[in-house]
């Protein structure tokens, strides 16, 4: 007996059913679950993509790519999600329309299993299946969903959502905390015994971060200096309700997706309110972090967790009256609180639009994408264009530039980084070839594979991206328009959860005599850059690196030890098709105005015969100028040698 499962991936609760089924009724007891994926958008019919939705959401049982909706229409099925029950002989026994149905699907599969079992027709039996999963090699991130700075000391927060953990991470990759993870989990307490399920949303203000709790419908609070999680929205199981008015720890919620930091009606400017981002209802709620006020709402004690936005049916519409408006899946924040705006931008995947929500008086109205139909939530695409001629296809993540005044969006699932003008609504491709790969270059020849979220840096020079799909976090730099990968990795120093072994710091090798010494121009730096140092190594005809012998890179700064406190010293070269960019962040207080960097290089390698393996070296000393004043744009220094 077969029960088939016809879903998107996109929608949070369908997965639930996923999991439901799968840990109740195992292919042992004559039931073998498949799902259908009938996509939706056309970024979702690629079969690549379909393997990281498989990992992403831990699917462990088959999973058919119905990409034409054959299907679809071969079993009548007529909305998302149906669940459909088939006899041994193929023959269509029950489906199940919508969310809601546990106690009758399992209910009458127990009855359809003895029915079949007493007539002989089905009988107990495992299939093998190998997981995709266990043929993938360890990664630092695993489908980190949403990022965000702490602007106050330069830290970043990641939601490393496939490790159910959140990462605070130092501006030169090292791993400072790591809390949570690696297995699912819902657990206050310290940090060594706290856990998470598939986080998303991060806020970070004043030592604190606030976590949007995702699968475990809840909203969690981070105090990194006593080191301790608890929860202050959500009762761990997901709600229906669309209006709220509880305290926050009574108040159930439903897939919270994104958070940010606010401040509420209140005089004094503080961050008291937390804005969430309530994909499960389609709404828009809000968390007092302290007694304050809200437009058209009177005074609110501390706790409270309430709709602010939306009226919980998924539409794409938009209202002066914030109740009556319409949102579908929505899944990123981003605050614009100075004037003109004083408003929420907010990425609403499901109708590929991006909305505002007025924070003087709650109005929704449309930025750009999707069209004026409320219920047409397939206008998507990927077209530049002003207001409703611009085209997204699910948004995931948005970023406020308070300095340039524009937003930039995760234009997720294609596989770009869009920026929007408010003034004019014009939105225009600022990175991303558009193709599903991963790419670090000038903003043109970078690649992405559905970025999720994305913050601001380095007082608006940087712009942070979770490359989802890539298990990246990448850095554009929006003056030098360079795409860089963040070297994350854990520091000696790190309060982690003890999944990670410790690390020996690596030793510089002897340089061989016989390596070459290659001067490379001055170059002009100034305080808190990253100059990017791009390796492009050739090796002889037909040679090939030696398969497990440690070819790797280490930076050296003879009498200037002081530009490498914080960087990463050294690091491996894997495959020579795909060399590493090094990234060395000068220092923010610099104690000299010249400096030079060395690069050494050892590479493994075998003749194409493999009569002969060698080890060669190569050095190349980079000298440094560094100016206060901010110099033009400068591009990646190119590190070339052929052996």
């Amino acid at each position: 007996m077969c029960c088939l499962i016809s879903t998107p991936w996109s929608t949070d609760s369908l997965i639930k059913i996923f999991l439901m089924s799968n840990m109740h009724v195992p292919s042992s007891d004559g039931l073998l679950i498949v799902g259908v994926h009938s996509a939706k958008f056309p970024n979702e019919k690629v079969l690549d993509n379909i393997k990281s939705a498989v990992l992403r959401y831990n699917i462990t049982h088959p999973v058919v790519n119905d990409a034409d909706a054959s299907l679809w229409q071969e079993l009548e099925v007529s909305c998302w999600p149906t669940l459909v029950i088939l006899g041994p002989r193929g023959n269509l026994l029950f489906s199940l329309i919508g969310e809601g149905h546990r106690d009758k699907l399992f209910s009458y599969t127990s009855i359809a299993l003895k029915y079949y079992k007493d007539r002989g027709q089905i009988r107990d039996g495992k299939i093998g299946i190998k997981l995709f999963k266990e043929s993938l090699p360890p990664s630092p991130l695993l489908f980190p969903g949403k990022v965000a700075m702490d602007h106050a000391t330069g830290r970043l927060v990641v939601a490393d959502t496939g490790h159910h953990r959140i990462l605070v991470i130092q501006k030169n990759g090292r791993i400072q905390s790591s809390i949570g993870g690696p297995n699912p989990g819902r657990k206050d307490g310290m940090f060594s015994e706290s856990s998470f399920n598939s986080p998303q949303g991060v806020a970070i203000a004043d030592n604190v971060i606030y976590v949007a709790d995702t699968e475990n419908h809840l909203i969690r609070k981070i105090d990194l200096e006593a080191e301790k999680v608890t929860t202050v929205a959500g009762v761990g199981v997901q709600g229906t309700d669309t209006e709220g008015g509880e305290e926050g720890d009574k108040q159930p919620i439903s897939s919270p997706w994104d958070v940010a930091l606010g401040t509420s009606g209140s005089e004094v400017q503080r961050n008291d309110i937390l804005w969430i981002a309530m994909a499960g209802t389609h709404q828009i709620w809000a968390l007092l972090l302290d007694s304050g006020t809200l437009p058209k709402k009177s005074d609110l004690k501390k706790g409270t967790c309430i709709r602010f936005a939306g009226s919980g049916n998924e539409e794409n519409r938009n209202n002066a009256y914030p109740h009556k408006a319409g949102f579908a899946q929505p899944s990123g924040l981003a605050l614009a609180s100075e004037e003109p705006w004083s408003c929420l931008f907010v990425a609403d995947s499901e109708s590929s639009t991006v909305r505002t929500v007025s924070l003087r008086d709650g109005a929704v109205k449309h930025l750009v994408g999707g069209e004026r139909d409320p219920m047409n939530l397939f206008a998507f695409g990927d077209v530049d264009g002003a207001g409703i001629n611009a085209k997204l296809q699910h948004p995931l993540g948005v970023a406020w530039d308070e300095e340039r005044q524009v937003l930039y969006v995760a234009d997720s699932y294609n596989h770009k980084i869009k920026v929007v003008d408010p003034k004019t609504k014009g939105c225009t491709t600022l990175a991303g070839t558009g193709d599903a790969s991963d790419a670090s270059s000038s903003f043109a020849e970078s690649a992405f594979n559905e970025p999720g979220g994305l913050c601001i840096g380095e007082s608006g020079r940087l712009l942070y991206v979770a490359d989802t799909n890539n298990h990246q976090i990448k850095v554009m730099d929006l003056e030098a328009r360079t795409v860089s990968v963040l070297p994350v990795c854990k520091s000696d120093s790190a309060v982690v959860d003890g999944s990670f072994p410790r690390e020996k710091q690596k030793t510089v090798p002897k340089v061989p005599k016989s390596a070459p010494h290659i001067g490379l121009p001055p170059v002009t730096v100034h305080p808190g850059q990253a100059l990017q140092l791009r390796l492009k190594l050739q090796l002889p005809p037909g040679a090939k690196l030696t398969e497990g012998a440690p070819s790797c890179w280490f930076l050296e700064a003879e009498g200037n030890e002081w530009l490498l406190q914080e960087q990463i010293p050294s690091g491996d070269i894997e495959n020579i098709s795909n060399q590493p960019a090094i990234s060395l962040q000068i220092p923010t207080h610099c104690l000299s105005l010249e400096a030079v960097v060395s690069v050494i290089v050892f590479l493994y390698y075998c003749s194409a015969d493999s009569s002969a393996c060698m080890m060669k070296g190569v050095v190349f000393r980079q000298p440094l100028q560094i100016t206060s004043t901010q110099p033009a744009c400068a591009a990646p220094v190119e590190l070339t040698y052929a052996f």
